[in-house]
């Protein structure tokens, strides 16, 4: 599960899909944990960043809610109903030592999944997706980052 700091308008098509899906999977996870379920990916670093909220459901709906205008931008047609608190209104701290981190992680997985979006993005700084605030920092501590 990889709930992107980076903006989404970073992401290609098959990216963008994806964080779709695993903010949709994260959603599920927290309505499950609200209702005293012990469901899979509970654990999980990036989802705990937005559990360790008082306002997880909604955090999660801000950062559904980006990815859902950036794929209506595009033409895409994802269904904003799925989204159970959508928003605009909530933010988080992010260090820029993540947000540099993740977009290395993308270019990496772009080399060999759209050579040619890797391309046009190698010269692009990283911004945020809109719900985060950066600060200075290194990545998070959750993160693999041997090489960083």
């Amino acid at each position: 599960m990889r709930l992107w700091t980076i903006h989404p308008g970073l992401l290609d098509q098959k990216g963008l899909g994806a964080a779709w899906r695993e903010g949709l999977l994260a959603q599920a996870v927290i309505v499950r944990l609200k209702n005293g379920e012990t469901p899979g990916y509970r654990n999980h670093p990036q989802l705990k960043r937005f559990l360790s909220s008082p306002a997880p459901l909604l955090l999660i709906g801000t950062w559904l809610t980006a990815i859902q205008e950036e794929a209506k931008s595009r033409g895409y047609s994802y269904n904003y109903d799925k989204i159970f608190a959508p928003g605009k209104m909530f933010k988080m701290i992010a260090t820029s030592g993540q947000l540099e981190f993740e977009r290395e992680h993308l270019l990496n997985k772009l080399k060999d999944r759209s050579p040619e979006y890797h391309d046009r993005l190698i010269n692009v700084d990283a911004y945020p997706h809109p719900m985060f605030e950066i600060v200075d920092g290194d990545p998070e501590e959750w993160e693999k980052t041997k090489d960083f």
